[in-house]
């Protein structure tokens, strides 16, 4: 087998700063502004699909349990949003569903256990935010859920294999960071824990078998090709 990359199909349209996800069906799913499509690995083909009601950049998706896909926030092309939309893969159609509290930009979404998603920061109304909002499927309302410990915009963060949510990093009036903090879904509380050994925005995370988390590149300053280490015990 070769390793290594070759061209596949073509977009329809051009897209910069969109957001991906792949859906239960195995297609992936590619969005930019109002537009959306549809990646097949079979076919190697694209396929347009149902329009997003506002056109949206550097915004933020979650896959929800019953596949539909969740679209968050961020930016139009005058302003930061507070609506969000659902994607039905069966129909591949839009609806709109309930506002966040707060318009965000630059925060991070994640798919909890009990099934409710969490955003946390970002920038909202002319200022880095410490929010955090959960969203509930069967009700398709926002409720604010406890505080960050430290603003936070373009962070990251993970689900670990004990429940908890690990925000890492971002960026906040005062610069970069290195705190990292845990979000408890049982409590609905944040705790700091131990510090990352650089600050770091724009990076990213990934929980490896053994449970420890992996956090690498970069940040706005001085790009990096070190990685870190979390573990939790």
């Amino acid at each position: 087998m070769y390793l290594g990359w070759t061209t596949t199909g073509r977009m329809y349209y051009v897209r910069e700063w969109h957001i991906a996800s792949v859906l239960t069906s195995g297609k992936d799913f590619c969005d930019r502004l109002t537009s959306t499509e549809l990646y097949d690995p079979s076919t190697r083909m694209w396929t347009t699909t149902g329009h997003m009601k506002y056109g949206r950049q550097w915004h933020a998706e979650s896959i929800l349990r019953n596949g539909k896909v969740l679209a968050i926030g961020r930016m139009d092309d005058k302003s930061h949003l507070k609506s969000t939309e659902l994607y039905d893969p069966s129909r591949g159609t839009w609806t709109t569903t309930g506002d966040l509290n707060i318009p965000r930009n630059g925060h991070t979404v994640f798919l909890l256990t009990n099934g409710k998603v969490l955003v946390t920061g970002g920038i909202g109304k002319g200022r880095c935010l410490n929010s955090s909002e959960l969203y509930d499927l069967s009700s398709g309302t926002w409720t604010t859920a406890g505080s960050m410990n430290y603003p936070r915009d373009y962070h990251t963060a993970s689900v670990l294999k004990n429940g908890k949510v690990l925000v890492s990093g971002g960026e906040s009036v005062f610069g970069l960071l290195s705190t990292t903090e845990l979000y408890d879904s049982s409590t609905g509380t944040w705790t700091t824990t131990g510090n990352m050994n650089y600050a770091r925005n724009l990076h990213t995370e990934s929980v490896l078998t053994n449970g420890k988390m992996l956090i690498i590149g970069e940040d706005n300053y001085e790009v990096l090709n070190i990685a870190e280490l979390y573990s939790l015990f």
